[in-house]
């Protein structure tokens, strides 16, 4: 099943499918992606955070049972299934954080991708294993890994399809930090209570912003940055920030 917790503002999705090392069927994708359209219209959740339950895998790829019977318009479907996870966690208007507790392979390491951030516990292995079925990440994985990290690594696991440790993903970028394992949770939930005390409004269109950061000309994206930073200025989290600021207090920021 796709569990939801409330912690604060924070929400948590949890895949819980130990039975196969949380790997996702048809049944959980399509459950995973209606919870997070849902978390992202819900206002009440300021942060969304991915994870698995147990402590050996976050996501151990696509179920590959069902994958082995595919035929192309199958195939074809379920890649749309899988993007559209993945489109969710990378454009919805709030943070999203990968709490990266374990295996992250295949389809898991793609959505840990789209995530905004990752935060690995140390014995976390992430990869792109599908060159060994016969197949290429299908879930934005190939997009996504050159993006986050560098081409030459991207392609260094996609076309090897071995999986690195927490410590080499960190060392290229792959995560933003790594922690024992009994310590990931409360920091992630630390970093959450962070960000759910910033300006809601101004964190969506910064994470706009930033996302266009590798699409389109540079100075397309430029004049966005300016048009976003700009519109900030019709808000109250700009006037309360600016004067909390002069006034030396903590801000008090309604999302508004």
């Amino acid at each position: 099943m796709i569990d939801v917790q409330r912690d604060g503002g924070t929400a948590i999705v949890t895949v819980d499918r130990p039975e196969a090392m949380n790997a996702l069927d048809l049944e959980h994708a399509e459950s995973l992606r209606e919870t997070l359209a849902e978390l992202a219209a819900d206002e009440s959740a300021r942060v969304v955070v991915l994870t698995g339950a147990g402590e050996k895998a976050f996501i151990a790829g696509a179920d590959i049972k069902y994958m082995q019977s595919l035929d192309v318009l199958g195939a074809r479907r379920w890649g749309e299934l899988g993007h559209a996870c993945g489109n969710l966690l990378e454009t919805m208007p709030k943070p999203t954080i990968a709490a990266v507790n374990g295996f992250a392979l295949g389809g898991g390491c793609e959505l840990a991708l789209a995530c905004d951030l990752r935060l690995a516990s140390s014995n976390a292995r992430l990869g792109q294993p599908e060159i060994d079925l016969g197949v290429l990440p299908g879930w934005g994985g190939s997009v996504r890994l050159a993006r986050t990290t560098t081409l030459g690594f991207a392609k260094a696991l996609i076309l090897t399809g071995r999986p690195v440790d927490a410590e080499e993903a960190l060392a290229h970028g792959l995560v933003n930090a790594v922690y024992a394992p009994d310590e990931l949770r409360e920091q992630t939930l630390e970093l959450c209570r962070g960000l759910e005390a910033k300006s809601a409004v101004a964190l969506a269109y910064a994470k706009e912003a930033v996302n266009l950061a590798l699409q389109g000309p540079h100075r397309t994206n430029l004049d966005s940055e300016a048009r976003l930073f700009a519109m900030l200025f019709a808000s109250e989290d700009q006037k309360e920030g600016m004067a909390a600021f002069v006034e030396k207090r903590p801000p008090e920021f309604r999302g508004r």
